[in-house]
């Protein structure tokens, strides 16, 4: 309470400064607001954004470190130091200190520029406009770098959350105002300015040494990559996997995305605590489902031939869409946004439901890019209000017309 004091009266003191907002940034992290009400009629109620924000980031932190492991997982699987688990979730192979300093010394990197940089902006601007830091960046923070490949250079990375800090959020106003999820903005000018980096056909190796003709050569290489399950796909090829790997995790992918079992168990706290929809989750499941079933029908039914460059992911069955790729990192984390989804019970399930039909569609039709949730999501973030207004407006009819029937 002393030190808590001592930093209000500071506040107070220099209350004037123009660097005020970074203090109270940092203050207001540290402890709860100052501020209360006093008059009038208020909803009390024990949550606030910092304590939301920080309950998404602990549904989160398990697909972190999960990734961490995964990492270190790949790359000794690559270099034929291990065998491939299959099967257990607690196999002892996996969770290994040596795959999980392999993997944290890559994706702490991740983290620390993800915050810095996104942070600094939204300091600055804070700073610049005269107003609080508001505690939105908790969650893009984290989400960043667990939709990105684990081997993005970081000054890459710090490029784009820029961006999309910026131009994602602080010109439509700040957290709260934006249109378009910041995380997925951040991601979808990675993928449009760095494609190569972006394509899912890459798998990071940390530190490997290719066999007999590099060490022959005398070249120390930096990475072996491999295809990801939907690069395996697109081209038509058989995965190697069985579906216990891709439901646990143990599959090639972006950090936080390959392990669907604790994103579903995050997803389940998210609803428990009120703050993830479970309307959007369950309808973006039921949308890619249809989407999935669909084009499993065309491809039974002989339409599309099996030398297609469409065929392999449409061919696919249609639950296998749901445990690979970031359908369900995105449906999960991204598109329950409560800022840039819908706000009206029929709108979430009319949006959730496009999400899922989209990302499946957009998955199986571009081949060189073979994932669509990120596309889906910011197209129905930017449809999401127009949803909402014809949803409220059915419900302003149909009032009016059971008010004209009882003065009949």
């Amino acid at each position: 309470m002393g030190l808590k004091k001592k930093l209000h009266d500071f506040k107070i003191k220099n209350k004037d400064k123009k660097w005020l907002p970074a203090f109270s940034a940092i203050h207001t992290f540290l402890f709860l607001p100052d501020e209360t009400t006093h008059n009038g009629t208020h909803i009390k109620a024990a949550d606030d954004l910092k304590r939301t924000m920080n309950t998404v980031i602990m549904a989160m932190i398990p697909c972190l470190i999960f990734g961490m492991f995964n990492a270190g997982y790949q790359h000794h699987l690559a270099l034929g130091e291990i065998q491939a688990v299959t099967g257990s979730f607690f196999s002892a192979e996996f969770w290994t200190m040596d795959n999980f300093m392999v993997g944290f010394w890559k994706i702490l990197p991740l983290v620390i520029v993800s915050y810095g940089v996104g942070l600094g902006i939204e300091f600055i601007f804070a700073i610049i406009k005269g107003h609080e830091v508001e505690e939105g960046y908790l969650v893009t923070g984290m989400l960043v770098p667990l939709i990105v490949p684990v081997d993005i250079p970081l000054w890459m990375l710090a490029v784009a959350v820029i961006f999309g800090v910026v131009i994602g959020k602080e010109v439509f106003g700040g957290t709260g105002m934006n249109i378009l999820n910041p995380a997925l903005t951040i991601r979808a000018f990675l993928f449009f300015a760095y494609p190569t980096w972006m394509s899912g056909d890459k798998v990071w190796v940390h530190g490997a040494v290719e066999r007999d003709q590099a060490i022959a050569a005398g070249e120390n290489l930096d990475a072996i990559s491999g295809e990801t399950i939907l690069g395996v796909l697109a081209q038509g090829k058989e995965v190697a996997y069985s579906t216990a790997d891709m439901f646990l995790g143990f599959i090639p992918g972006s950090v936080g995305e390959t392990s669907t079992v604790l994103i579903l168990l995050g997803g389940l706290f998210l609803i428990f605590t009120k703050i993830g929809s479970w309307r959007i989750m369950l309808s973006s499941v039921l949308g890619a489902v249809v989407m999935g079933l669909i084009f499993n029908q065309v491809a039974s039914a002989g339409i599309i031939s099996d030398s297609s460059k469409f065929y392999g992911l449409m061919s696919a069955p249609f639950w296998e869409h749901l445990i690979i790729g970031g359908f369900a990192f995105g449906t999960v984390f991204m598109a329950t946004d409560p800022v840039t989804a819908s706000q009206t019970n029929k709108g979430k399930w009319i949006y959730g439901f496009l999400v899922g039909f989209i990302s499946i569609l957009i998955r199986v039709f571009n081949p060189a890019y073979p994932e669509g949730v990120m596309l889906a999501i910011l197209l129905m973030n930017v449809f999401a209000p127009t949803i909402d207004h014809y949803v409220v407006q059915g419900n302003v009819k149909r009032r009016l017309k059971r008010v004209k029937v009882k003065t009949a």
